[in-house]
């Protein structure tokens, strides 16, 4: 049996989780998520958790068992505090500026790149070489952050360009000279 499926998810206070319809809705202090799941998996709420269950052993059942699983306890992480990305900007002159409905990035490219927010997203640039990505979404919040950082992806030379806060950026030695 999985691990990770088996596990039952606690409810803390101030939230509601509802199943009706093959969906689950979760309701917190930061919103409201809502999120359908196979029609051959089982989920319940018993005694202030929510627990996953499987019909049998077979492989896309026991995929979808750890799938279930896990969205649904993200969904409840969500409306409780939320999820963050952290995004940094690298090289001479690039820059981010915050605008009403989203953030302007100045990349090298010859024009500024409008990247407007999604509903349910903030977008925060607290400093002109950082941007942070919030939301009680978890897929779309790194949906997001994923898109901001393939405007220009950090490139292996001298490693200029958008990544995650915490990444690593391997670089390359440049041609050799004779």
């Amino acid at each position: 049996m999985s691990r990770v499926g088996r596990a039952p998810i606690p409810i803390p206070k101030g939230v509601e989780v509802t199943i009706a319809d093959h969906a689950v809705t979760v309701k917190g202090p930061l919103g409201v998520l809502s999120r359908p799941f196979h029609r051959d998996i089982e989920v319940e709420v018993r005694d202030g958790v929510v627990v996953v269950t499987r019909p049998s052993d077979e492989k896309s059942h026991r995929a979808l068992h750890g799938l279930t699983r896990a969205l649904i306890a993200n969904m409840v992480k969500g409306v409780i505090s939320g999820f963050k990305k952290e995004l940094e900007i690298v090289g001479i002159g690039y820059r981010v500026e915050s605008k009403p409905h989203g953030v302007l990035l100045n990349v090298g490219f010859t024009h500024g790149i409008l990247v407007p927010a999604p509903p349910g997203i903030k977008l925060e640039v607290p400093k002109p070489t950082s941007i942070v990505v919030s939301g009680i979404d978890a897929e779309l919040v790194g949906h997001v952050a994923a898109e901001i950082r393939a405007v220009r992806k950090p490139e292996p030379y001298k490693g200029k360009g958008i990544r995650y806060a915490n990444e690593v950026v391997r670089t390359k030695a440049g041609k050799t000279a004779k």
